[in-house]
């Protein structure tokens, strides 16, 4: 099922891939990975919901927090209709446009929390390094501009990506390697030269997530620079603990990321479902994971949490 176009052949449909040889078991492996979006729904939704409602956390660390836990939770929805509609109904078709459409959607949110964790990075050392400008630096109006500047940061580079994307000729398999449409996966099955398309995709990852990953280590070398100059042992402690659930967010974000590189570069002779469960859960860890941190590790937000649990018992 092919259309021509401008001399450019699409396909009609693309058809996604559940577990490799686990076929029979989908409805089980469904079982797990419903809990895991029912966690990151409900925790994202949560957070959002205490930052906005309780006035105490009208903060710029808590809206921050809040522009992580929206992109974890367009992340998440961004995958839950094609990987729960495999599982349960084996829907694995999926048209061009629609595909063109999930890619723009996941590739941004991912972009876009990056840049909220940069940013989150920039707050901890604002904080720390020069606590007295705290207030006067980050204002409301600075932290809505930084909103859009974000948005605009992680959706802008895609739109060109897709649209070089759609000019490929796809004669091959139309069979993808994953659960959603994930840019090099699709690129892959062009028959035409991809170098295009590959370059400017390696040139928007480098000056996105690359270059997000070198300023946030170079913000928290300051932070250590600065911390280790106070006297007080306590003060260092109380420093450093500010900073812990953040370190932990960076890195449920860049290690899953880091993985799936190695995997899909040095793994070739690991059994095709390593590559999938891989892929799908990455994309889960930091939606799942990062609610839970800062509820756990944050004291105003477990606080925040534990009232309107309770006050929903009573």
């Amino acid at each position: 099922m092919l259309s021509f176009n401008q001399s450019v052949f699409h396909p009609a449909v693309f058809f996604l891939t559940g577990i490799p040889g686990l076929e029979t078991s989908h409805i089980w492996i469904s079982i797990p990975f419903c809990c895991l979006y029912a966690t990151a729904i409900s925790g994202n939704t949560m957070i959002l919901f205490v930052i906005i409602t309780e006035r105490s956390l009208h903060e710029p660390m808590y809206y921050f927090l809040s522009m992580l836990s929206f992109t974890d939770l367009g992340l998440c929805l961004s995958t839950l209709v094609t990987m729960l509609g495999i599982f349960w109904f084996n829907a694995r078709e999926i048209s061009f446009d629609a595909c063109l459409g999930q890619m723009f959607f996941i590739h941004g949110f991912t972009f876009m929390e990056s840049s909220v964790l940069l940013v989150m990075a920039f707050d901890r050392f604002i904080a720390i390094c020069n606590p007295l400008r705290y207030a006067m630096i980050l204002t409301n109006s600075r932290i809505i501009k930084v909103g859009f500047a974000i948005v605009i940061r992680g959706t802008s580079a895609l739109v060109p990506l897709l649209l070089l994307l759609k000019h490929l000729s796809f004669c091959q398999s139309h069979v993808l390697h994953h659960s959603y449409c994930f840019h090099p996966d699709v690129m892959k099955l062009s028959c035409t030269d991809t170098m295009i398309n590959s370059a400017f995709g390696l040139a928007i990852v480098i000056s996105t997530a690359g270059l997000d990953s070198v300023l946030i280590l170079l913000s928290y070398v300051l932070i250590i620079h600065s911390v280790l100059g106070i006297a007080s042992m306590e003060e260092r402690k109380k420093a450093f603990g500010t900073c812990i659930s953040h370190i932990s967010a960076v890195a449920i974000f860049y290690i899953p990321m880091i993985s799936l590189s190695l995997v899909h570069r040095f793994g070739k002779h690991a059994p095709p479902f390593v590559h999938t469960l891989i892929a799908n859960v990455y994309l889960l860890i930091p939606p799942v994971m990062n609610p839970i941190i800062y509820s756990v590790k944050t004291k105003q937000i477990r606080k925040a949490v534990l009232k309107l649990c309770f006050s929903k018992l009573v």
